[in-house]
């Protein structure tokens, strides 16, 4: 690359992570064109892109930004997963082909939220739930306390009901306390 190339790649690059909240750093060797290709679509169907970078480039874009320093993760070669929507879904579709592609790529490191993490903290981040369902979760959570406290007041509305039907059968059959 020219030294134009290079700076114009670096802009771009810098564009494309600046408000990204995740970053995955893979090692794609022993990936084939095609298995590239499909890793690409189908983190493009979650909001996400991978992109090789050189590494020199890479670090110069990175600081640029002011990000943590992960130098130690920028050798050999190595493709970036820009996570656009959140961590979880990159890091899943990451950790999902991984499995089905004989461990590649491998991560090296994320950053996440300006926080440098290992291959170890991708792989839980991969574990936790989608968006939706942690949604779901909170609603229901939200939800719980007052279906108790309405399944509490039907319950004392019948009891009351109950009382009152057993004070009209009582008044109905003549009683002698009335």
């Amino acid at each position: 690359m020219r030294k134009v190339e290079k700076e114009a790649f670096v802009q771009d690059f810098e564009q494309r992570i600046s408000s990204a909240p995740a970053l995955y750093l893979t090692d794609f060797t022993g990936l084939n064109v095609k298995a590239m290709t499909q890793l690409r679509a189908r983190l493009r169907e979650i909001g996400a892109e991978y992109l090789v970078v050189k590494n020199r480039l890479a670090l110069r874009a990175l600081e640029r930004l002011g990000l943590p320093d992960v130098r130690q993760h920028l050798k050999g070669p190595t493709g970036v997963v820009i996570g656009h929507d959140g961590p979880v879904e990159a890091a899943r579709v990451l950790r999902e082909f991984a499995q089905e592609h004989e461990q590649r790529p491998a991560v090296k490191a994320g950053l996440v939220e300006r926080a440098v993490l290992g291959p170890q903290d991708v792989e839980r981040i991969a574990k936790l739930p989608s968006r939706d369902v942690l949604r779901a979760q909170v609603l229901w959570l939200l939800q719980a306390p007052l279906a108790a406290v309405a399944g509490v007041l039907e319950a004392k509305l019948r009891e009351a009901l109950g009382l009152v039907e057993a004070l009209r059968a009582q008044r109905a059959a003549g009683s002698p306390g009335d």
